[in-house]
């Protein structure tokens, strides 16, 4: 009888990597962690493949090591929690508040002003943050109350929140675009060396920032343009602010002058840093996260006093460190130096004692008002969540591909109908329903390494489909009744808001997405126009 087990075991062998996966799924859907989750699969189905002799170990053996110094060591993936602890500083700090208020204030004269205000900053703060349910929670708190309070039908408040909400997850810096951007670039390589090309071209994240930059604000004007139709055909769904809560022009446009530009110029620093080749999304990253915390040191809902006109100083001297290189040459210990570019280095060694000095009041002020410790918290556990799932993952790919996953993976797809076009098509139903039960960061780091090798060697542009990835799964976050978006949105709503009014509001921002998701399927220059201008790609 046990013979007659063992032989089953064999027969049923070439189905592992397949019942793999289906078993994950299960777990997940039960509501186990996904970090220890992928890598207890693995390990399970690793042993179970050796017991019958359907697995090698030294498909882990040697790589699983060798996959965890490289992620600890990845200069890409630093940026990670840099780029966290950014967006988790502009929450905390009451940016995200006084941006809101002041929109809503300047705009508020004008039907669907209001809706039109929170597309605005959910845009803004998806370019700060990066991170959908911070984003989601923190404008269903502050906007959702002020626009049923205002008259507002309660599916638009709803449906604006929770789309501009999802913006996080295709305008860069995001982190599933950083994400995304290193496992298309392992992909890549992977794929041209299965074509026999042994000198294989990368992909960057800033390729992929590039890329996703022109659909993300083509997707915010679309999104804009819904409601400005639903102000002019639906006027009593969107009405105008009472006008003893509205500013008077030139006070509007003063209090937008106070709270605009530093949260504006930190965003255009950041990516335009990237985008430009200046800098390295990590060193970018960095520069973000000093510049927020300058930010939210100088405001007056953290500091006062001398800690606050210290960290304007050393906001001053961010901006002036941030011009200087583009004006001078700063390098030090050059044979020939120019008067003016030694004086240069004079003031900019002055900046940077300035940028010190208003970093530490800045911590100061923070740690004095207890935001120092929440912060570091939250960038510490989203952190730690992210690299325990990229460590899960490794051991997951290494073990899926020991048992023969990826032949399987491409021999499917290659059986699809309808060729490439097919197979992609297939892929992405298959993200978009996964989309409802797992996080991004899950599908980015367990189903995008197994398929994208696959669908690249059938010719594809990786910064194209990494673009159609992430706008998929922005819309499989946004449409009901699963969205992550909509569950983040219906936690902080008020209980007089029915659950069928949030889904309501959500549908037309979803067939907004599809549209998109359309039209990059049909000018894929939409998303690769802009890298091939930067980069000559």
């Amino acid at each position: 009888m046990f013979d007659e087990l063992i032989l089953c075991l064999c027969a049923c062998a070439t189905w592992l990597d397949i019942a793999m996966v289906i078993t994950l799924c299960a777990l997940l859907l039960m509501g186990f962690p996904a970090a220890f989750t992928l890598a207890g699969v693995a390990l399970l189905y690793g042993l179970l493949g050796l017991s019958i002799g359907a697995f090698d170990a030294a498909f882990i053996a040697e790589p699983f090591p060798i996959r965890i110094f490289g992620i600890v060591r990845n200069q890409v993936l630093l940026a990670v929690p840099l780029f966290i602890l950014m967006g988790v500083i502009l929450e905390r700090s009451g940016i995200a508040e006084r941006l809101l208020d002041t929109m809503a204030r300047l705009f508020g004269s004008l039907r669907g002003g209001l809706g039109l205000s929170v597309m605005v900053v959910g845009a803004l703060l998806a370019a700060s943050t990066g991170i959908v349910g911070a984003t989601v929670v923190t404008m269903g708190l502050l906007s959702l109350p002020t626009m049923l309070r205002r008259g507002y039908a309660p599916s638009v408040a709803a449906g604006s929140i929770a789309a501009a909400g999802t913006l996080g997850q295709i305008i860069p810096p995001s982190i599933v675009l950083i994400l995304l951007g290193d496992v298309m670039s392992n992909a890549y390589q992977e794929s041209q060396l299965r074509q026999g090309v042994f000198a294989p071209e990368t992909v960057s994240v800033g390729d992929l920032f590039a890329g996703a930059l022109l659909p993300g604000l083509v997707l915010v004007g679309f999104y804009m343009l819904y409601l400005i139709g639903l102000a002019i055909f639906r006027g009593e769904k969107t009405p105008a602010v009472p006008p003893e809560d509205r500013f008077a022009f030139r006070q509007g446009i003063a209090a937008a002058l106070r709270t605009l530009p530093a949260p504006l110029i930190l965003i255009v620093v950041v990516l335009g840093s990237i985008l430009a080749g200046v800098a390295t999304a990590t060193e970018a990253a960095a520069v973000g996260a000093v510049g927020a915390l300058l930010i939210a040191g100088s405001g007056t809902q953290v500091a006062e006093g001398l800690p606050k006109q210290l960290s304007r100083l050393g906001l001053l001297a961010f901006g002036v460190l941030a011009v200087m290189p583009f004006l001078f040459d700063l390098r030090l210990g050059r044979d020939e130096s120019q008067d003016v570019n030694t004086l240069a280095i004079a003031v900019a060694m002055i900046a940077c004692a300035g940028l010190a000095i208003g970093v530490l009041a800045a911590i100061f002020a923070l740690f004095a008002r207890g935001l120092l410790r929440p912060v570091l918290v939250k960038t510490t556990e989203v952190t730690a969540m992210v690299f325990t799932i990229l460590i899960g993952a490794a051991l997951f790919t290494l073990v899926f591909r020991g048992l023969g996953g990826d032949e399987t993976v491409a021999n499917a797809l290659a059986a699809t109908p309808g060729g490439v076009v097919g197979a992609v098509i297939a892929v992405m139903l298959v993200m978009f329903v996964l989309g409802f039960f797992l996080d991004f960061i899950e599908i980015t780091l367990v189903v995008v390494p197994l398929v994208a090798p696959a669908l690249l060697t059938l010719g594809l542009d990786p910064v194209w489909l990494g673009v159609m990835m992430a706008v998929n799964l922005q819309t499989s976050f946004l449409t009901p009744p699963f969205g992550f978006a909509l569950f983040y949105l219906r936690g902080v709503a008020p209980p007089e808001l029915p659950t069928t009014a949030i889904y309501k509001g959500a549908l037309p921002f979803v067939a907004i997405q599809i549209v998109m998701l359309a039209l990059l399927a049909a000018a894929p220059g939409l998303a690769t126009w802009l890298p091939g201008r930067l980069y000559g790609g």
